[in-house]
């Protein structure tokens, strides 16, 4: 114990907790990340991805170009978020709702946050005149509802929504039974879905077959009994 000589007036005191008498560490700060805000001043150049829809009900096909910006670039942060979207075709019949789609579309990217939702809600749309099916067996319930599962595609593509993956087990149990389903109905591997198949609720897509007795999806794997 080491003491202290005391040799002017005492005028006041103060007790010490152990917590307090510590070393107080030095604070780092942590330096500011950028995010997507509408106030984000557009780069020169920007990333972009273009994606061909053609559908049955135009003979033109749609192409869907998706910008992206590159936040926190050479960081650890690094992200790459979509800032716009055009979408061009020579069938003009849907310009008009096609070019304030975009334009509200981009909006939202520019506004930041979880722009995710954007995905759901479009393809909840539904066609008055009905949808239809694409190659695979993939039901589409509208133009929009396309729109929709190509704005799906990029964003799994650039990270901000995370894919379902099935594992190998899945993949092997889904081939056994379609392999089982060929067999019992004499159909042929032609890298398509049974003729005899229904439409899926949960993927969309033209694959749920009957077997032992219950509803399976051969391109999912979603099943009526569990």
């Amino acid at each position: 114990m080491t003491l202290h000589k005391i040799n002017k007036k005492i005028v006041s005191y103060k007790v010490l907790s152990k917590e307090i008498a510590e070393v107080v560490q030095p604070v780092v700060e942590e330096p500011s990340l950028e995010s997507m805000n509408e106030n984000l001043a557009r780069p020169e150049v920007l990333l972009g991805s273009t994606y061909k829809i053609k559908t049955p009900q135009s003979e033109h096909a749609l192409y869907i170009t998706i910008n992206d910006i590159i936040l926190n670039q050479g960081t650890e942060h690094e992200e790459r978020r979509p800032y716009e979207i055009f979408i061009n075709s020579k069938n003009m019949e849907h310009f008009q709702w096609v070019l304030a789609l975009t334009r509200l579309i981009s909006a939202v990217f520019r506004k930041g946050g979880d722009a995710t939702f954007l995905v759901e809600e479009m393809k909840a749309v539904f066609d008055p005149h009905g949808g239809y099916f694409k190659k695979g067996g993939v039901f589409m319930p509208s133009l929009v509802a396309e729109i929709g599962h190509a704005i799906e595609s990029h964003m799994k593509h650039i990270g901000m929504i995370k894919s379902e993956k099935m594992t190998d087990h899945q993949k092997l149990f889904l081939d056994e039974k379609r392999a089982e389903f060929d067999a019992q109905h004499g159909e042929s591997d032609n890298g398509e879905f049974p003729e005899k198949a229904v439409l899926c609720t949960k993927c969309s897509t033209k694959a749920m077959v009957l077997m032992d007795g219950c509803m399976t999806c051969l391109n999912c794997g979603e099943s009526k009994c569990g």
